[in-house]
């Protein structure tokens, strides 16, 4: 399976049925069905494959669509319609396809190719067009004529899904010549990629942790993500951590409080006073010294914030403003002249930086100040109101603030300034400008130890400073603001450069460098007796020191107490061990239909452990219809083993040399005779074996062997099946755990639930 899932351009994967030849009717016409009847194409099944799956390791779609009469009407039998697709998709010329060359997927739409594979590149296209990007899809013909399954990659199921039906109604619309309202689809598919999807800030640091190859799973339908499995965990909440301090973010809402704390342990502040009226902000304004600035005492995103105030009017017209928008007291502190900057400061440094500019319109001598905003300043594509947008639109007639400035001036938004006239329009919240390689040391140094003061491990330390590459005690400058959960989209998106990696930074902060949020994970798919190798596989890693979570056709077991009695062979309950705190080591019973149905839960395992790959009838309704097509389900728990894991395979297993070469990691394979070829070929490599001599489980690596015990001194149950104990006991082996625990828990395990230790 391929692992990568670059957005596009990308290779999707050329569809099995497009294996024919290129032209279907080697040059000579199509069979007589008439062209003037409508087409249509019937979903007749979608299901969300949300882990490792038989396609990739991604989450994915898979549909199984009917194309009726299209199946005797490849592409390049449909007149207008290359035309037609491509003139509503021109992002189609991106799709690689199998030819693995920009534009690939058009050739095979020249050339001839079905709709179930156009409606798998049409799918990525419509999600690439709203906002989500992915790369990967295949389609594949099934055991019935006309029927395909249609799988591609989505970040996120009810877009995925809905992508498709939007995918299929344009397409039958491109084939039957029909007018179809892209605009539209492509609105309603970014509104809901922005309510559903992550937020571009936590997708960027989902992002890094993915490129440290550490799990993520999604706690809620918002932005709570888990990056890692069980005890090894952290928790992120878009640019909050699970070492946030609860206390500090309270500490850093309290600005008054901020800023004493602040000052107390040496970090430049303004000076200032907190205000309940109007006529104390005045006084406070005459107190400290004009000119000022007047902010609510709790409020964030610049909100209500004015400066360089001078007059008695315009300070009390802010102290409304800001109290307005704060819900309480209000801030009145000097006014530092200088360059606004956001530094962020992650773990103990600062990690990124970026300058704010003010804001201006140029007048033209007849557009209003409203409509100049529109021309000059909203037309740059950094400003937009979704949560990608690192800048905010501008309508003067709509902000408080911004009314507010134009009044000091004698202007409102309806004004019309003259050719050439320069109006202030905003003060701040223009920080875009990254200047992340200039920031002299000493002022890193006090925007880090204000967040270290405050008590934040992720802070947006706003100071204003009139160049940020001079020494601190060079210029005037001060920290204004202290914040918690900071906007990152100004230092991944900025207005010059490629952006700053904060992602990467965060993920160095939660985690060691060579730390993958991993625990022992253990998968077992086959179906000899997985249920019980589960069982005795857990209790083995049980005994060695680790509380282990379960999740078995027997139930869902912390430890050895099963805490439900029903089958756990599916998603839920997989995720419900992987996101628990206490878990140090996870075993999972993966049956064939549940890795058909859901994937895996996990994204990768230390041990893979395939009992058999047995055709089942149950598997007929997943359209696999014999052992060869069983064998691609069997070889996702191979699949997902890690370059320093381990995959256990049954010797006896006539699949098993095959599964073997699949494997990253290393092999053990197990067999009741020590002359099977291949055990035999196995040791000769010096690889680990695990078979019966004389009554007794024996670990051999290469010629040196280790008897571990004699069947007979276990309990018929478990004597009667030795190839289940011997599973077991290498996957056990694989996790390094002690030959003498192993035959310990041998000896303990109790094959009912209700007599197990623990």
């Amino acid at each position: 399976m391929p692992e990568t899932d670059a957005p596009l351009p990308a290779g999707a994967a050329l569809s099995e049925n497009t294996q024919r030849t290129m032209n279907p009717y080697g040059g000579q016409k199509p069979p007589p069905h008439s062209m003037t009847s409508q087409k249509k194409i019937d979903i007749l099944r979608v299901n969300y494959l949300r882990g490792p799956n038989i396609w990739t390791y991604r989450p994915v779609i898979e549909a199984w669509v009917d194309i009726g009469d299209l199946e005797d009407f490849p592409s390049n039998t449909l007149p207008g319609f290359y035309e037609r697709l491509t003139g509503w998709l021109p992002g189609l010329i991106e799709h690689e396809c199998s030819p693995g060359v920009r534009g690939g997927f058009l050739e095979r739409l020249r050339e001839g190719t079905w709709a179930a594979h156009i409606l798998e590149h049409v799918s990525l296209e419509l999600q690439n067009l709203a906002g989500m990007r992915t790369g990967f899809g295949k389609a594949r013909q099934t055991s019935k004529p006309g029927v395909y399954k249609v799988a591609f990659r989505t970040r996120q199921d009810h877009v995925g899904r809905a992508a498709l039906h939007a995918g299929r109604d344009l397409l039958v619309a491109a084939i039957n010549d029909q007018p179809f309202d892209l605009s539209a689809t492509v609105t309603e598919l970014s509104d809901m990629v922005d309510a559903l999807c992550l937020g571009p800030s936590t997708a960027h640091i989902v992002d890094a942790a993915t490129t440290r190859r550490i799990p993520h799973i999604r706690l809620t339908e918002g932005n709570l993500v888990q990056l890692g499995y069980g005890i090894a965990q952290r928790r992120i909440w878009t640019a909050e951590t699970d070492q946030t301090s609860a206390i500090a973010e309270e500490i850093a809402s309290d600005k008054d409080l901020t800023k004493s704390l602040l000052k107390a342990c040496g970090v430049p502040v303004p000076e200032g006073e907190l205000v309940r009226s109007a006529e104390a902000a005045w006084e406070a304004a005459q107190s400290v010294g004009l000119p000022v600035v007047v902010k609510p005492y709790d409020g964030n995103h610049g909100r209500g914030v004015s400066l360089e105030l001078m007059q008695q009017a315009e300070v009390e017209a802010a102290y409304h403003l800001a109290h307005r928008k704060g819900g309480g007291s209000v801030i009145v502190e000097k006014f530092i002249p200088g360059h606004e900057h956001r530094l962020l400061v992650v773990g103990k440094k600062v990690v990124a930086a970026a300058r704010g500019d003010m804001l201006y319109v140029t007048g033209d001598g007849v557009s209003t100040i409203d409509q100049l905003a529109d021309l000059q300043i909203n037309s740059d594509p950094r400003r937009g109101s979704g949560e990608d947008a690192p800048l905010n639109v501008v309508i003067p007639s709509n902000s408080a603030e911004v009314i507010l400035e134009l009044q000091r001036m004698g202007l409102t938004a309806e004004s019309v300034p003259s050719k050439d006239e320069r109006v202030l329009i905003q003060r701040n919240g223009n920080v875009a400008l990254d200047v992340s390689a200039l920031v002299h040391p000493s002022v890193a140094a006090a925007a880090a130890l204000a967040a270290r003061v405050v008590g934040l491990d992720i802070a947006g330390v706003d100071m204003v400073l009139q160049d940020c590459a001079l020494p601190l005690d060079s210029q005037r400058a001060a920290v204004i603001e202290v914040n918690a959960s900071p906007g990152l989209l100004s230092h991944i998106k900025p207005a010059n450069g490629p952006g700053q990696p904060v992602g990467k930074a965060i993920m160095d902060h939660l985690f060691a460098p060579k730390a993958d949020g991993r625990i022992p994970v253990v998968g077992i798919t086959g179906t000899h007796n997985t249920g019980r190798i589960a069982r005795l596989v857990a209790w083995l890693v049980h005994i060695s020191g680790k509380h282990v979570g379960l999740a078995c056709s027997e139930g869902l077991y912390l430890d050895g107490r099963r805490v439900d009695a029903r089958d756990s062979t599916h998603w839920d309950a997989g995720q419900r061990i992987l996101i628990n705190r206490s878990v140090q080591a996870a075993v999972f019973e993966n049956p064939s239909v549940t890795i058909l149905e859901e994937g895996l839960a996990y994204d990768k395992c230390n041990v893979g452990v395939v009992t058999d790959v047995t055709w089942l009838p149950a598997l007929a309704d997943f359209d696999i219809l014999d052992t060869e097509q069983t064998y691609k389900v069997a070889r996702t728990q191979v699949d997902v083993v890690l370059p320093s894991g381990t995959a256990v395979l049954n010797a006896a297993d006539a699949q098993s040399l095959e599964l073997a070469s699949l494997c990253d990691g290393k092999v053990i394979f197990y067999g009741l005779s020590p002359e099977h070829s291949t055990l035999a070929q196995q040791r000769a490599a010096g690889e680990r074996t695990v078979f019966l001599r004389e009554g007794a489980i024996v670990l051999a690596t290469g010629e040196s062997e280790l008897p571990l015990l004699k069947l007979a001194s276990l309990k018929p149950s478990k004597a009667a099946q030795p190839e289940m104990v011997m599973a077991a006991v290498a996957a056990a082996w694989a996790l390094n755990i002690a030959p003498e625990l192993i035959g310990a828990g041998l000896r303990t395990f109790e094959s009912s639930p209700q007599k197990t230790p623990y």
